[in-house]
């Protein structure tokens, strides 16, 4: 926990945590939320255009003739924005910024930027150039303390082979960081959330459970070191592996959980997804930290939105927490078996009723 004196100028932690009412990528809006706020950008169907069940249209359809290069858009909630550029290749675009997640400036910073350039990697892109996206309460905390997490950004992207192009800041009640993100992509070998097939396994690339302690980190000021390591971790070489094996399926596990992102690309995909409860990695301390009550209003809203869609089988209300567990700068969940990393479940046909089914 850095100690910086505040505003004021006396010398003492600074807990930023505090300063926030959420934290991390559990400060997401909800996903039903989320889904219909976004549902009136999307064009009507064409004339004698039909959908399957889950599909929505492409944004494609309305911009005039150059419908063909937007390859991923808002059409099942992806990543990152994809658009075809004529060369042979694409832009990656994404944006992600949050509340802080630990009380130490620059951890929040390496977590915040690890956590934007992971949508670039989600779809099988590397990162070019990122721009700082920040708000700071300026008349309330110091700006030595702003400073320290663009640092600690300015490191990952370093370790990314990211740039890092100025930005923009505004004074803000909370404070927030992020980045805006832009990349370069194989359009014929994108990883994308809608193109899951039955038959195929799923990898997780990092544990579940940085949720639960994240919230018990801001509950109690308790520091969890190995936490904060899996989410400033980058998943470039998770990305990269993905593509080695053939995957053309993915998306990165954040503030919806590992059940919100798998509905998501399940029902994107036409598919049902069958998860295997035992075979999820956990972080030490996490069941136990879930067990004391520290699970976070967001985990809770990620599993009242996927319930209509569960077959929970014999699993209980606690590993159904955990999995729903509103991650910040998590792993990749791929469909396909990536060497190095646990197979949590497989793909099948769909299941009426139910994107998701807990064995």
């Amino acid at each position: 926990m850095k100690t910086v004196g505040p505003a004021t100028g006396s010398a003492a932690p600074v807990r930023l945590t505090s300063y926030a009412r959420g934290g991390g990528c559990a400060c997401k809006i909800p996903p039903g939320e989320l889904e219909a706020m976004v549902a009136g950008l999307l064009p009507p169907l064409s004339p004698g255009q039909t959908l399957g069940p889950g599909q929505t249209p492409s944004p494609g359809q309305a911009l005039d003739g150059h419908e063909d290069r937007l390859l991923v858009g808002l059409d099942d909630g992806d990543d990152a924005a994809v658009v075809r550029t004529g060369d042979g290749t694409a832009v990656v675009s994404t944006a992600d910024f949050f509340t802080p997640v630990v009380d130490d400036a620059r951890d929040w910073g390496r977590i915040a930027a690890a956590n934007a350039l992971s949508d670039v990697y989600a779809m099988g892109g590397r990162p070019l150039v990122g721009l700082n996206l920040l708000g700071w309460p300026r008349d309330v905390l110091p700006a030595e303390l702003a400073g320290e997490v663009l640092a600690g950004a300015l490191d990952v992207a370093r370790a990314a082979g990211c740039l890092v192009g100025g930005g923009h800041s505004i004074d803000s009640p909370e404070p927030l960081y992020g980045m805006a993100v832009t990349g370069l992509v194989d359009p014929d070998r994108l990883l994308r959330n809608d193109a899951g097939r039955p038959g195929v396994p799923l990898t997780l690339t990092k544990p579940l459970g940085v949720g639960i302690l994240n919230n018990r980190h801001k509950r109690t000021g308790e520091v969890f070191t190995h936490a904060v390591a899996v989410m400033a971790a980058l998943n470039d070489m998770a990305s990269a592996a993905a593509l080695e094996a053939g995957a053309v399926c993915a998306t990165d596990v954040t503030g919806f959980g590992l059940l919100g992102h798998l509905h998501k690309l399940a029902r994107a995909s036409r598919v049902t997804a069958v998860v295997d409860a035992a075979a999820v990695p956990v972080l030490d301390g996490a069941r136990e930290s879930l067990r004391a009550g520290y699970v976070s209003g967001g985990t809770r809203r990620n599993l009242d939105w996927v319930r209509p869609h569960l077959d929970a089988g014999r699993a209980s209300e606690d590993q159904l927490q955990l999995l729903a567990d509103a991650q910040t700068s998590g792993g990749l969940l791929v469909a396909g078996e990536i060497p190095g990393h646990p197979v949590i479940g497989e793909l099948v046909p769909a299941v009426a009723g139910a994107t998701l089914v807990i064995r």
